[in-house]
C-alpha cells in the first residue's frame, strides 16, 4: 500500500471514528492547491536543461501551510500529495497553527553543482512567490535540501516581496535560523520516547534501542538518548549496520561517520547484515530512514516491545495489525517526529517577533509541547477506545474538522 493510499485509510477510520459528516469528510481530503511549474535554468556549461517543480497546499483552516521542499529525483505527485496531507495532521496533533503543504523538484541534487542548485532553486522561486508568504505557505528542508537552499528562497523573496525571513524555515541561524532547529526532530523523538515510558512507569535509562538510519534524525536521536543513559545497541545507515550489545560508543561513532561517510567499519562493533537490523533484538526500535520499512514479511520477527516512528510512514498498515495482536506499542510518525515542525514554529514566531531564543528556551518549550501532545492523544485513546495511531489522528483530524466548520467552510 503507498503512503497516499495508507494516509487517506488512516483518516477515513480517524473520521468514522469521529462521526464525521461525510460532506466534510470529502472536503477536508481535497488539495487547497496544487501548482505544477516548469523550471528551466542554464547549466555551467551553457546547455538549458528542464525540471518540473511542485507544490501541493493541502489545508489552511487553522493557518498558513507548511512543509517541505525536497529535491529528489523521483518526486512522486501522489506520494506528496499524501506527504502533504500527512503535514496538516501532524501540526495539529503538535498544535501549532499550520496547514499542510509538501513540494519539490524532480531532480538528482548529487549531479548539479553548487551554482547550479542555486539557479534551480532561485527560479522555482520566482514561478512560486506569490503563492508562498510568512501568512500563507512556509516552506522547509526535506530530503536533497538544507539550511542553504532556504537561504536562496529568502533572498529570492525578498526581492519581490521586502526582507521576509519567516517565509521559510530551517534557515541558517545567520539569517534568522533558529537555535536547536538542527537537533529538534531527534530532539522530539526523546521527549515522545520518554513520555511513553513515563506512561509505564519507566525511563529511558537502561532501555535497549536499535535505530534504522544515521542521518540527521537518527544520529540526533542516538546521541540524545545515549545522553540520557538508554544503550543503543544497533545503527544501520546507507552502508551498513552495525552492534554491540553492550551498547554502541555513539559520541565515537558520530566522529567515525563524519569521516568516513557511513557507520561501517566502527571500530570495536560487529558488521550485520542491514536487511536484519529491524529484527534485532532490542526494547525500543527507531526507523528513521524511509517509508514502508516494516511491512507484512518482517513484522512477525520484529522482537522490540515499542516501535517510535521517527521516519514517515514507515509501518505498512498490514504490519500495524500484525504487531498489535503481538501487543507491541507503535508510537505514531505524525506524533512522534513532530519535534521538527514544532522548532519549526518557534523559528518562525521569532522571525515575526524580530526576537531571538537562547537554546535551552527552545529546548524547555519543545519538551512542553510533546508533553502536551501526548496527554492529547491519549486521552483521545480513552475517549475512542483505540491505539497510539488513531488517538493521534483522531486528534489532528478532529482539530482540523473543528477549525473548519468555525470558519464557516463545510460543505
Amino acid at each position: 500500500m503507498n503512503a497516499l493510499a495508507a494516509t487517506n485509510r488512516n483518516f477515513k477510520l480517524a473520521a468514522r471514528l469521529l462521526g464525521l459528516d461525510s460532506k466534510l469528510e470529502k472536503s477536508l481530503l481535497i488539495p487547497f492547491r496544487e501548482i505544477k511549474v516548469e523550471c528551466t535554468i542554464p547549466k555551467d556549461d551553457g546547455s538549458l536543461v528542464s525540471y518540473v517543480g511542485f507544490r501541493v497546499q493541502h489545508d489552511n483552516a487553522r493557518g498558513p501551510m507548511k512543509g517541505g521542499i525536497r529535491y529528489h529525483p523521483e518526486v512522486d505527485p501522489d506520494e506528496v500529495n499524501a506527504l502533504a496531507q500527512l503535514m496538516t495532521w501532524k501540526t495539529a496533533v503538535a498544535n501549532v497553527p499550520y496547514g499542510g503543504a509538501k513540494g519539490g523538484i524532480g531532480c538528482n541534487p548529487g549531479e548539479l553543482t553548487i551554482s547550479e542548485l542555486e539557479r534551480l532553486t532561485r527560479v522555482f522561486t520566482q514561478k512560486i512567490h506569490d503563492l508562498i508568504g510568512i501568512h500563507t505557505d512556509v516552506p522547509a528542508p526535506d530530503m536533497g535540501t538544507n539550511p542553504q537552499t532556504m537561504a536562496w528562497i529568502l533572498d529570492e523573496y525578498s526581492k519581490f516581496h521586502g526582507y521576509s525571513p519567516a517565509v521559510v524555515t530551517g534557515k541558517p541561524i545567520d539569517l534568522g535560523g533558529s537555535l536547536g532547529r538542527d537537533a529538534a526532530t531527534g530532539r522530539g523523538v526523546l521527549f515522545a520516547t520518554e513520555a511513553l515510558l513515563n506512561d509505564q512507569g519507566k525511563t529511558i535509562a537502561g532501555q535497549r534501542f536499535v535505530i534504522q538510519g544515521f542521518g540527521n534524525v537518527g544520529s540526533w536521536a542516538a546521541q540524545l538518548i545515549h545522553e540520557a543513559g538508554g544503550k543503543v545497541v544497533a545503527v544501520s545507515d546507507i552502508s551498513g549496520a552495525i552492534s554491540d550489545k553492550n551498547g554502541l560508543d555513539i559520541p565515537s561513532l558520530v566522529k567515525h561517520v563524519k569521516e568516513h561517510k557511513g557507520v561501517k567499519g566502527f571500530g570495536g562493533s560487529n558488521s550485520i547484515d542491514a536487511s536484519s537490523i529491524l529484527t534485532e533484538d532490542c526494547d525500543i526500535l527507531i526507523p528513521a530512514a524511509l517509508g514502508g520499512v516494516i511491512n507484512k514479511d518482517n513484522a512477525n520477527h520484529i522482537k522490540a516491545k515499542i516501535i517510535v516512528e521517527a521516519a514517515n510512514h514507515p509501518t505498512d498498515p498490514e504490519a500495524d495489525e500484525i504487531l498489535s495482536k503481538k501487543g507491541v506499542v507503535i508510537l505514531p510518525d505524525i506524533f512522534a517526529n513532530s519535534g521538527g515542525v514544532t522548532v519549526s514554529y518557534f523559528e518562525w514566531v521569532q522571525n515575526i517577533q524580530g526576537f531571538m531564543w537562547d537554546e535551552e528556551k527552545v529546548n524547555t518549550e519543545l519538551r512542553k509541547y510533546i508533553g502536551q501532545g501526548f496527554k492529547d492523544v491519549k486521552e483521545m485513546c480513552k475517549t475512542h477506545n483505540c491505539d497510539l495511531r488513531m488517538g493521534a489522528f483522531t486528534l489532528g483530524v478532529n482539530r482540523v474538522a473543528r477549525a473548519t466548520v468555525l470558519r464557516g467552510w463545510e460543505a
